[in-house]
């Protein structure tokens, strides 16, 4: 008896492997060529199983990048560590910090997720609803934890600084894409999440928007 559950195993543990070779192949080519160049016969080349195999795993491309997304999202929450030293702003400072440095490790979400943010089409692709649902939760991640460190904050002042925070994060992010090596990226988002320190200083004194 304890054999007749192994090939069934083998299979589940042969179907994952397979299954990441896709979304690594379909990752690289993506970050290369977006996702209207991304195409099943290109992953397929690039992860060298063929297209039926894709398509066991995924209905279309859109359900591909979507999945793309997800995993790459899932491996950035992985850092939403909350420091336990120091003063509730500066730790506020440094799990910013913490977080935006995760992000060059998984940029894929969003880099990805931005593109397809900004397109309107007739039928939604899946793609672009799993970004949002990604940056939603991000959005209500970031509230809370913005109310743990900063409990005296209004409820109005956690939204705003959330909203600021992903804003800010957007737009150094696009800022690289478009500048490359020209833009350091780390050094920015590091003023980026002091500044989110000094903001929050600032409503906590009641100078913000004066």
């Amino acid at each position: 008896m304890t054999g007749r559950g192994q090939p069934k195993r083998r299979m589940r543990a042969d179907g994952e492997l397979s299954r990441e070779r896709i979304l690594d192949a379909a990752t690289q080519i993506a970050a290369e060529r977006g996702y209207e160049g991304t195409s099943i016969a290109l992953v397929s080349a690039k992860c060298g199983l063929p297209a039926s195999s894709i398509y066991w795993h995924f209905k279309n491309k859109d359900d591909l990048i979507a999945a793309v997304i997800e995993r790459s999202f899932a491996a950035w929450l992985k850092a939403w560590q909350v420091p336990d030293d120091g003063g509730p702003v500066d730790r506020l400072a440094r799990f910013a910090m913490q977080v935006a440095k995760a992000l060059l490790d998984s940029p894929d979400f969003i880099r990805l997720g931005l593109m397809l943010a900004l397109e309107r089409r007739p039928v939604e692709p899946r793609a672009r609803a799993m970004f949002l649902e990604a940056r939603a939760q991000t959005y209500d991640g970031l509230v809370e934890t913005i109310r743990g460190f900063v409990p005296e904050l209004t409820a109005d002042q956690r939204h705003q600084l959330a909203t600021y925070a992903i804003a800010g994060a957007d737009g150094l992010f696009i800022a690289k894409e478009l500048g490359g090596e020209a833009v350091d990226l780390l050094a920015q988002l590091e003023l980026h999440a002091w500044a989110l320190r000094n903001t929050a200083l600032s409503m906590l004194s009641g100078d913000a928007g004066q």
